[in-house]
């Protein structure tokens, strides 16, 4: 049976795979969205932080985006209380790595977690 994830990485940039987590997740500027199937990514994408204008509450912006994105798993170095639990309203699974982790290692750490559940 083929696994399917979708992964949301909160990013600095647009530097796909190469690029790094943001420090923060409300604020990031980018997240590079990854379909993952059997392990190995077959699409992805990067999208702007629709939150970046607003003064207060990015965090449950950037969550709506991303739950409208249909995401499983969101990578990002720490969360606000609303967007965690607007996140596990929705059984979006959070994995927290230290922001300037390369994209790459973020999500394969993001899977090795994925599997142990």
């Amino acid at each position: 049976m083929k696994k399917k994830l979708r992964i949301a990485v909160a990013t600095n940039g647009k530097k796909g795979l190469e690029d790094t987590v943001s420090e923060v997740f409300g604020r990031a500027s980018t997240f590079t969205i990854a379909d993952i199937e059997d392990g190995t990514i077959q699409i992805l994408r990067i999208i702007e932080n629709p939150a970046l204008p607003y003064e207060h509450g990015a965090g449950p912006i950037a969550v709506k985006e991303l739950v409208d994105s249909k995401v499983d798993f969101v990578i990002a170095p720490q969360l606000g209380h609303g967007a965690s639990s607007i996140l596990e309203h929705h059984s979006i699974t959070i994995n927290l790595a230290k922001g300037g982790t390369k994209v790459t290692q973020a999500i394969e750490d993001a899977l090795k977690e994925a599997l142990k559940k």
